[in-house]
C-alpha cells in the first residue's frame, strides 16, 4: 500500500469518531512532560486545531509550574510545598498570575494558532469564570492528634463557574486556552491547581470528554497494566483498596468530580506520547484509562 492509501485508509476509519464527537465539547488538561518538549507541544497544537476544524469544541486548560518555579527562583522567592502545593503569599500570587496568565498562556494559545485554528488566552479571572475561595487543608499532630488548618495563602478552588465567556467564544468559531486562576469574593486571586480547574470547568460545560494529559500511562493494575476503563464505584473501590496510591489519587478524583458535576467521561493520558488526544478519540486504541459515572 502506497503511503498515499495508507493515509486515505487512516482517515477513512476515523470517519466514525468524527461523526461521535461532531459538535461535542471536549475539556483537555495541558501539562507536565508535553508542555515542556517542543516536538510535543508542536504536535499538540496540531492536535486541538485539528480537532476544532473537524467540528469539536476542544477547551483547554493547562499548567505551568516548572515556568513558575523558574521566574519564582530568577526572582530569588523561595517555594514551599505542603502535600504538593505551594504555599503562595501575595508576592508570589502576582509573580503565579503574570506567568500563567501571561507567558504560558500566550505561548500555548500560540500552538494552536501556529497550526492553523484560532484560540484565545484568557484566565478564570476573565468574564468571572473561575469563582473561587480559599483551599483549606488540615494535618493531624502526631503528638496531641489535633487537626491543625494548615495556611496555604493564596491557593484556591473552584467554588462556582460560571461558562458564558466560553460559549461566547466557542459560539464565535475561538478556542478558549485558559489559565488556572481565579477570583474570590473580595476580588483576591487565587492560584487554582490546573487539574482541579479543568475538572470543574469540564463538569460545568457538561463536556463529551475531560482530557487528562499527564506523565504516566494511565491507571495501572496489579500487574503494572493499563486498566482501559473504571466505573466510579471501581475507582473508589481502587482507592479505598490501595490499588490506586500517590498522586494519582488526585487526579482520579478530579475526574470522578468531573463526572459527577456534568461530565459524560474523563480520560487519564499519557502526554509523553504524541498524538495522544487523537488516538483516544479518533482510534479504538484509546491508550489511556476511561472513567464514568
Amino acid at each position: 500500500m502506497t503511503d498515499a492509501q495508507q493515509q486515505a485508509a487512516i482517515l477513512a476509519g476515523a470517519l466514525p469518531y468524527l461523526r461521535r464527537y461532531a459538535g461535542d465539547t471536549i475539556v483537555v488538561k495541558y501539562g507536565g512532560h508535553a508542555m515542556g518538549e517542543g516536538r510535543l507541544a508542536d504536535a499538540f497544537g496540531h492536535d486541538i486545531a485539528l480537532l476544532k476544524l473537524v467540528g469539536v469544541n476542544p477547551i483547554v486548560v493547562h499548567g505551568g509550574g516548572p515556568q513558575i518555579s523558574s521566574m519564582l527562583e530568577r526572582l530569588k522567592l523561595r517555594s514551599e510545598f505542603i502535600d504538593g502545593l505551594r504555599v503562595t503569599d501575595q508576592s508570589m500570587v502576582d509573580v503565579i498570575e503574570m506567568v500563567l496568565s501571561g507567558s504560558v498562556n500566550k505561548q500555548v494559545a500560540e500552538l494552536i494558532n501556529r497550526a492553523g485554528a484560532l484560540a484565545v488566552g484568557i484566565s478564570g479571572k476573565d468574564g468571572g469564570l473561575i469563582m473561587a475561595r480559599k483551599l483549606v487543608r488540615t494535618r493531624r499532630d502526631p503528638d496531641s492528634e489535633i487537626e491543625k488548618v494548615i495556611d496555604l495563602g493564596f491557593v484556591g478552588e473552584p467554588e462556582k463557574i460560571d461558562p458564558r465567556v466560553l460559549y461566547a467564544l466557542l459560539g464565535s468559531g475561538l478556542i478558549p486556552v485558559i489559565a488556572p486562576v481565579g477570583v474570590g469574593a473580595d476580588g483576591e486571586t487565587y492560584n487554582i491547581n490546573a487539574d482541579t480547574a479543568a475538572g470543574a470547568i469540564a463538569g460545568a460545560v457538561h463536556a463529551t470528554r475531560l482530557l487528562m494529559l499527564t506523565d504516566v500511562p494511565g491507571v495501572l493494575d496489579e500487574h503494572g497494566q493499563v486498566i482501559e476503563e473504571l466505573t466510579a464505584e471501581e475507582a473508589y473501590r481502587l482507592i479505598r483498596e490501595g490499588q490506586i496510591t500517590g498522586g494519582m489519587i488526585p487526579k482520579v478524583e478530579t475526574c470522578l468530580q468531573a463526572v459527577r458535576a456534568g461530565a459524560k467521561a474523563a480520560v487519564i493520558l499519557d502526554g509523553r506520547v504524541p498524538h495522544t488526544c487523537l488516538l483516544e478519540l479518533f482510534t479504538r486504541a484509546g491508550p489511556g484509562t476511561l472513567i464514568t459515572a
